[in-house]
C-alpha cells in the first residue's frame, strides 16, 4: 500500500494549519485521526478504533488511552495524544503504565507533529524507554514512510514489526552516537584514530591536536561525498536540459550574465556539509547571483544562510545575525568556511526557533 501521496498531504495540513490548533482534542480531530485513517483503519468503526480505551491500573480504575487499534478483536496498538504545542518528553510514563495493562506490543505517543513508536523489545509487556521509531511529520524524510507503512491494515504483522524494530532501535542509537563524535569527538574516539597515525606518546596536547584534526577530516570527508553526488546530480539533469531546451537567440545569450564557477559550487558543497549536522541538505539552497551566490534556508529569500562573494580579486564569506546583518568575512581559501561552522549553524538556529 502506497501511503506517500496521504502522508505528504497531512505533512502539508499539518504545517499550514497548526498554528490555529488550540487544543488538544483539535489537534487530535485535526492531525491524529486523518493519520490513523491513512494507516487504513476506519476511524468510524468502534471493532477497529476505539476512543477512549480503557486501561484500568490494578485498583485505580477507569483509566483511559486516548485511541486502541484493534484487529481480530485484539489491541494491535494503543495512542497516546497531546496538544501539539506540548512536548513529549515528559508524557512516557503515563503512556507506560498503560501499556503495562494492556495485550499491545505497540504504542504510540502523538502531538499531531511528532509521533514516537514503541515496543517492548527489552523486557517483555513492558515499554521500552526509547521509541524504535521517531519522526516529524512537517521533516519527513522519505526513508522511513516504508517504516510508517509497516503499521498500515493491509501490512500489519507482529513479528515482522518487531524484528524491524530492533534494527531501528540499534541503527538510531549509532547514528546518535557518530552525530555526537562528529560534533564533538571524545577522547576515546580520537585516540582511535590518533594512535593509528602518531608513533609517539599520545599526551593531552597530542590528543588536542587530533581533535581538531579528526573533526576536520571528517568534515572533508563528508564534503566530498556530497560533492561527489551533487556533481554528478547536477551533470545528469544538466544533460536533461540540454536535450530539453530549444537553442537561445543571441540575444538571449546576451541576458545570461551569472557564471556559477567550481569555487562557488565547491563553497556550497562544504556549507551543506556543516548545516546537515541541524537540518536536511535539500532545505540547504544554492541561488546564483550576478554579485554573489546565496544560500537559502527552504530556498526563501527572507531566511538567508550565508552569501559565498568569490567574484571580485578576493573572497568573503557572508554571514548573518538574528536581525538579518550581513557581515562580510575574508577567506583566505575555500576550506576556510570551515573555521566559521559555529556561526554557520547559529544562523540556522535563529531560523529554527521562531
Amino acid at each position: 500500500m502506497d501511503i506517500m501521496p496521504q502522508i505528504k498531504a497531512l505533512s502539508e495540513k499539518v504545517s499550514t494549519l497548526k498554528e490555529q490548533i488550540g487544543t488538544e482534542e483539535a489537534t487530535k480531530n485535526a492531525f491524529v485521526l486523518p493519520f490513523i485513517n491513512l494507516l487504513g483503519y476506519d476511524i468510524f468503526n468502534p471493532l477497529e478504533v476505539v476512543p477512549e480505551f480503557t486501561a484500568d491500573l490494578g485498583l485505580k480504575k477507569g483509566e483511559k488511552v486516548d485511541f486502541a487499534i484493534f484487529q481480530n478483536g485484539n489491541p494491535i496498538l494503543i495512542i497516546e495524544c497531546k496538544h501539539w504545542r506540548e512536548k513529549l518528553d515528559v508524557h512516557g510514563s503515563q503512556l507506560f503504565r498503560y501499556f503495562h495493562v494492556t495485550k499491545t506490543r505497540f504504542s504510540l505517543l502523538t502531538n499531531g507533529v511528532e509521533y514516537r513508536f514503541y515496543s517492548d523489545l527489552e523486557e517483555p509487556n513492558k515499554m521500552d524507554e526509547k521509541p524504535f521509531l521517531e519522526f516529524d511529520i512537517t521533516k519527513l524524510r522519505e526513508n522511513l514512510i516504508g517504516e510508517i507503512a509497516k503499521f498500515h491494515k493491509s501490512n500489519f504483522d507482529v513479528d515482522k514489526i518487531i524484528n524491524n524494530a530492533s534494527v531501528l532501535k540499534y541503527l538510531k542509537g549509532i547514528r546518535k552516537t557518530i552525530e555526537a563524535e562528529l560534533s564533538n569527538p571524545s577522547p576515546e574516539f580520537v585516540k582511535h584514530f590518533a594512535s593509528q597515525n602518531y608513533s609517539g606518546r599520545i599526551t593531552a596536547q597530542v590528543l588536542e591536536q587530533f581533535t581538531e584534526l579528526v573533526q576536520r577530516a571528517f568534515a572533508q570527508m563528508i564534503s566530498e561525498k556530497v560533492n561527489e553526488r551533487l556533481t554528478n546530480a547536477l551533470s545528469k539533469e544538466s544533460e536533461k536540459e540540454k536535450s530539453a531546451a530549444p537553442i537561445p537567440s543571441p540575444e538571449e545569450e546576451e541576458e545570461t550574465k551569472v557564471v556559477t564557477t567550481e569555487e562557488e559550487m565547491e563553497g556550497y558543497r562544504i556549507v551543506q556539509a556543516i548545516l546537515r549536522r541541524r537540518i536536511s541538505k535539500e532545505r540547504i539552497v544554492g541561488r546564483d547571483t550576478q554579485s554573489y551566490f546565496g544560500i537559502l534556508l527552504d530556498d526563501n529569500n527572507r531566511k538567508p544562510l550565508c552569501r559565498l562573494r568569490f567574484n571580485g580579486s578576493k573572497k568573503h564569506l557572508g554571514v548573518f545575525d538574528k536581525d538579518k546583518n550581513e557581515t562580510k568575512i575574508l577567506l583566505e581559501s575555500v576550506d576556510d568556511i570551515y573555521i566559521h561552522e559555529g556561526v554557520l549553524l547559529a544562523t540556522v538556529d535563529f531560523y529554527e526557533k521562531d
